[in-house]
């Protein structure tokens, strides 16, 4: 009988890993394919979503222009819409619900950017530069006011009651992430636990909802949450991940930005538990528990993930939420729709670096 270095197989694990990854459609590719396919649907999206930024006062329209007029890949309401019409929605509430998405999310971004003190969002000035703290706030509350009365106009008492708990656990999770904040003791559990409430609670809200807007089988309205849930924190995993080796242009921020916060991501996480010696660990400790960060620590970071294939470990992670999201949309029919939606979670770790 043979044994196998156990760090070897995990290294052989992660590199066949790499190897079913590669041969994947680029999540880039499948995003732009499914929203080519709905274009319309998001035009009639965007028009609703327009209708609701019209105020009396003029400064609320131009700070949810800035930071709606920046770009983005749409994945929420995209999402939502598809969620709808893969479960036989024929009605047009969909794009209630779908605008209804969007205009939480960007609520919630503008507090972000607040609260993270964030200067640039996809290469543009954050609204809280341009405009101020207060300014942002107070049209992320009025972003959130819209999204009520857009959830109410779908005419589903559910529709409401889903979002309505997803806006509570997002403000909980931008509420535990700063109990974690430069946290240099924060485990793989409460990390996981940050990036449910704050980034996959929406994306499973979403596909919920859509669902339930379907008058779809309950059976089909779990699929689709848990479907939401798990490629929400799929994507965040790959975000954070992709901060210690992507580029601008994969993540639309600038690689080094959570290092530069402080933020207890899971590759951090990752380093910490790795650490060799008492200088790699005080280096954790300096950089991300004090904020005492010198010119050359982000490329020592780096390193030190590097050596540890820490990048590599936490997609893999990313990949196991994506294959449950990806495989419980086998409660669903078969349509070409589904398929797309499979292919959209599998290539969420597909995302250049």
């Amino acid at each position: 009988m043979t044994s196998t270095d156990p760090q070897l197989a995990e290294k052989g694990a992660r590199m066949g890993l790499a190897a079913e990854i590669a041969t994947r459609e680029p999540f880039a590719d499948v995003a732009a394919r499914l929203k080519a396919a709905q274009s319309r649907e998001l035009d009639a999206v965007g028009e609703v979503i327009l209708e609701h930024l019209d105020s009396s006062v003029s400064l609320i329209p131009e700070v949810a222009r800035h930071l709606m007029g920046a770009g983005g890949k749409r994945l929420r309401p995209l999402m939502t819409l598809s969620a709808a019409q893969v479960c036989g929605y024929q009605g047009a509430s969909h794009h209630h619900l779908a605008a209804a998405v969007e205009l939480i999310h960007a609520a919630t971004l503008l507090h972000d950017d607040v609260v993270d003190e964030s200067a640039l969002r996809r290469g543009l000035r954050t609204a809280n530069i341009v405009f101020g703290n207060k300014e942002s706030v107070l049209v992320g509350d009025f972003l959130f006011a819209r999204s009520f009365e857009l959830m109410v106009k779908t005419g589903s008492l559910k529709v409401l009651d889903i979002l309505s708990q997803a806006s509570c656990t997002i403000s909980e999770g931008e509420v535990l992430q700063l109990a974690t904040q430069s946290n240099v003791e924060t485990t793989q559990k409460m990390y996981i636990d940050v990036i449910s409430a704050k980034t996959a609670a929406l994306f499973g809200a979403a596909t919920h909802a859509g669902a339930v807007l379907a008058d779809a089988p309950e059976r089909q309205e779990r699929a689709l949450a848990d479907y939401g849930m798990n490629f929400g924190i799929a994507y965040q995993i790959v975000d954070d991940a992709l901060d210690y080796e992507g580029t601008e242009e994969a993540t639309g921020k600038s690689a080094g930005d959570d290092f530069r916060e402080g933020k207890m991501t899971l590759p951090v996480i990752l380093a910490i538990e790795a650490a060799r010696s008492g200088e790699e660990r005080a280096f954790w400790q300096r950089t991300i528990g004090e904020g005492q960060r010198e010119e050359d620590d982000f490329a020592r970071a780096q390193e030190l993930m590097a050596r540890d294939g820490l990048v590599e470990r936490s997609l893999s992670m990313a990949e196991d939420y994506a294959e449950a999201a990806a495989t419980s949309l086998g409660a669903l029919p078969p349509s070409r729709l589904r398929d797309t939606l499979e292919d959209l979670a599998l290539s969420s770790s597909v995302r250049a670096s």
